[in-house]
């Protein structure tokens, strides 16, 4: 009976997620109409609470065995990892950033389909995580065609053991996914099931020429963009965002480094020429960003903080009881400046989704533009 309720939830998601505009592909309906999710959640997940790093943990012998695979087939994310420690032996609710989890299946098919896979491709994928999408292209591609590396072992192990159980053997690498992996290399696609804060150049050795990249791109300040890139003859890769809004965690070297409360005081202090308000918008999130790639973010609303670690630099917004807005800057980059510039040709522009953007790599630069690739430019951090 279990057998059975376990196909029509597989279809009842497989229809919710076509009647939502996730799920064209006949392909990729079959390949979630036939993996079985629930064998990649272990026997603990946990869900978002109303508090952004509080996490509610949900042990399978605590639910009904229906109840677990209704669970299972929702079109929601499960955190399975948590500060790098499984939930595994977690209880109640737990404090932390997510490190691992079972993405909602909505989103990896958005995924997949973004990367337009098709019979015959390679691919090589960075971030197995459960193991879930994995079993996805499997199940479209076959084995013998898919490449999966994950950074964490631990997390590797219970995804290689979900995978063996569902009848799936790729090539499966535990290791550092910004290196790719050459000896199964070359490529048709690479996707990311994490972020990144640039493009590694091995993904861009191991893709074979006129293969595509595809991956989010997110920075220190949580700014995102959704990129798809070809790879030209000529050793570079270039392509416009995407109009797909997809967040993945950040790939763990890519992460910011630890933040401490910064020092405040002193700095010039003049009237700010753009609402730091604009920061809570996604799209200009990322295009401040662009002007100031090495910092973090503090605050939001009107009293944003960014924090450069590198140099120390500062600059703090406060509303301004006269009206509009002012900024205080310490260091040697002035941060708000560079920030301003980016929002104001953004604001010029139209204000434009992040999809007016694109991205262009070569051996020695990464650079957004907007517009086109002669237009205005900033370069990545490498």
């Amino acid at each position: 009976m279990t057998v059975h309720k376990a196909v029509r939830l597989r279809r009842a998601l497989a229809d919710r997620l076509a009647q939502a505009g996730l799920l064209h592909d006949p392909g990729w309906r079959d390949a979630v109409e036939s993996v079985a999710r629930e064998r990649f959640l272990g026997s603990v997940v946990a869900e978002a609470t109303e508090y952004g790093d509080r996490w509610k943990v949900i042990h399978r012998k605590e639910v009904t065995e229906d109840e677990w695979l209704e669970l299972a087939y929702r079109d929601q994310t499960w955190v399975t990892q948590i500060d790098g420690d499984s939930v595994e032996g977690a209880c109640g609710t737990v404090q932390g950033a997510p490190t691992s989890s079972s993405t909602s299946p909505g989103l990896v098919v958005l995924m997949l389909a973004a990367a337009q896979i098709a019979g015959g491709d390679k691919v090589l994928e960075v971030g197995t995580g459960t193991g879930y999408s994995t079993a996805l292209i499997c199940h479209r591609l076959g084995d013998r065609a898919v490449t999966s590396i994950e950074y964490d072992a631990a997390v590797a192990g219970r995804a290689r053991d979900a995978l063996t159980a569902a009848g799936y053997s790729p090539t499966l690498v535990t290791g550092d996914g910004l290196a790719g992996y050459e000896k199964n290399a070359e490529y048709d696609r690479l996707i990311a099931t994490c972020s990144v804060r640039y493009v590694p150049m091995p993904w861009m050795w191991q893709v074979r020429d006129g293969g595509t990249i595809t991956a989010p791109l997110t920075g220190w300040m949580r700014g995102a963009a959704f990129a798809h890139l070809t790879l030209g003859d000529d050793g570079t890769a270039s392509g416009r965002f995407l109009e797909e809004d997809i967040y993945f965690m950040t790939a763990r070297p890519h992460g910011p480094p630890p933040v401490a409360s910064p020092y405040l005081a002193g700095g010039e202090v003049r009237e700010s020429r753009v609402d730091p308000r604009v920061l809570d918008d996604p799209a200009g999130l990322f295009v401040a960003q662009l002007g100031a790639p090495s910092a973090v973010r503090l605050g939001g609303g009107d009293e944003v903080i960014l924090w450069d670690v590198a140099t120390g630099s500062q600059a703090v917004t406060r509303p301004d009881p006269a009206g509009g807005w002012t900024v205080r800057q310490r260091g040697p980059l002035r941060l708000w400046d560079a920030v301003e510039h980016a929002v104001l040709v953004w604001q010029n522009a139209g204000s434009p989704h992040q999809s007016a953007y694109g991205l262009t790599v070569t051996s020695d630069r990464q650079y957004v533009w907007l517009g086109e690739p002669d237009g205005p430019s900033w370069d990545l951090p490498v």
